[in-house]
């Protein structure tokens, strides 16, 4: 247990390298209005902490940084929530106030207000197609033997699956096809097409195609293949302003598992319901083991259905991001509820 003395130095500590980017000494915390102890004093302090391994000591300096053990002390017991400030919450609130009708476009502003409020990486994992309603479907042939089939949602989101059109189908059949699902599958919940396709639906092609088995296959092709996971990001020069990523190495890192989209959204899927922070070492990919990832979630419900990150520094504003975040998420849960 650390004392209470412990405690303060460690959240000026802290504090000040978030703001500065600077290791701080004694005498620095010592002038602090807070702090009433006498340099000596917390110098003595400042070597227990760093044999205890919540601060570290620089090549470059005599003050100290905190570790990534003082990060997470700091964020589950001394982190306070933040009250933002009206500049924020009219930014946030405008977000969600214009007549967006496509949810993808309101998931994009999100992304967009979240990197620029807080100059770090933001990342929105889209809400999966599969959670919401089949509001018309079109089949489009391309060319004799290509076509595309449009999904609408509830939700404005539009959805383009490409597939091979059967030799044995006709422009009719297509036709037929489209009035088919049409009449049986708008108004379903896309998780449930497998069980409606399998069932009626395949019950009326083998009465009305005439080629069902060929039919059946493509149209499960085109309807129930799982899709590449939404992934919204904004800001990624962000982490190139940051100090700590001076290195080109750590930037290159960072790109490239930017651009492993089911990567990052099979992470984002994991991260729980909630907020959640993950420091340095705690974050499960190698490139991210010297950033912070805080994520929170959004629902319809108590379904989870999407999650916001902020990619940063382990310096970074922890009551402040998560703030914005929490904001954020229930902006983007009632969004979302007003649709249904």
């Amino acid at each position: 247990m650390l004392t209470e003395r412990q405690i303060q130095v460690l959240q000026v500590i802290i504090d000040e390298f978030i703001h500065t980017a600077q290791p701080i000494g004694s005498r620095a915390i010592a002038k602090k209005e807070k702090i009433s102890y006498s340099p000596a004093t917390i110098r003595n302090e400042m070597a227990d902490l760093e044999e205890l391994g919540y601060i570290e000591k620089t090549h470059t300096s005599s003050g100290r940084i905190p570790s990534e053990k003082g990060y997470r002390f700091y964020v589950d017991n001394l982190m306070s929530p933040l009250r933002l400030s009206k500049h924020d919450m009219t930014i946030i609130q405008k977000t969600f106030k214009r007549e967006m009708i496509e949810f993808e476009k309101v998931v994009q502003q999100s992304a967009r207000v979240l990197s620029e409020l807080t100059n770090y990486t933001s990342i929105i994992l889209g809400p999966e197609v599969f959670e919401t309603t089949l509001k018309q479907i079109q089949l489009i042939s391309l060319s004799d033997q290509a076509a595309v089939a449009i999904l609408v949602t509830n939700t404005g989101h539009v959805e383009h699956r490409y597939f091979t059109i059967p030799r044995t189908m006709q422009a009719a059949d297509l036709e037929k096809l489209v009035n088919i699902l049409n009449d049986r599958l708008i108004g379903v919940p896309i998780i449930q097409l497998q069980q409606k396709i399998y069932g009626e639906v395949s019950q009326l092609l083998q009465r009305y195609s005439a080629d069902f088995e060929t039919t059946y296959t493509y149209l499960k092709e085109a309807l129930l293949e799982k899709q590449p996971a939404k992934l919204y990001m904004d800001g990624k020069t962000n982490i190139m302003l940051q100090p700590e990523f001076n290195d080109i190495h750590k930037i290159q890192s960072l790109y490239s598992v930017m651009e492993q989209e089911e990567e990052l959204a099979h992470l984002l899927r994991a991260s729980g319901k909630g907020i959640k922070v993950s420091i340095g070492q705690e974050n499960e990919l190698d490139e991210m083991q010297d950033c912070s990832l805080i994520t929170a979630t959004y629902s319809l419900g108590d379904e989870q259905i999407g999650t916001i990150a902020l990619l940063g520094p382990t310096r970074m504003e922890y009551s402040r991001v998560v703030s914005i975040l929490n904001v954020l998420s229930n902006g983007l849960s009632k969004k979302f509820h007003s649709w249904y």
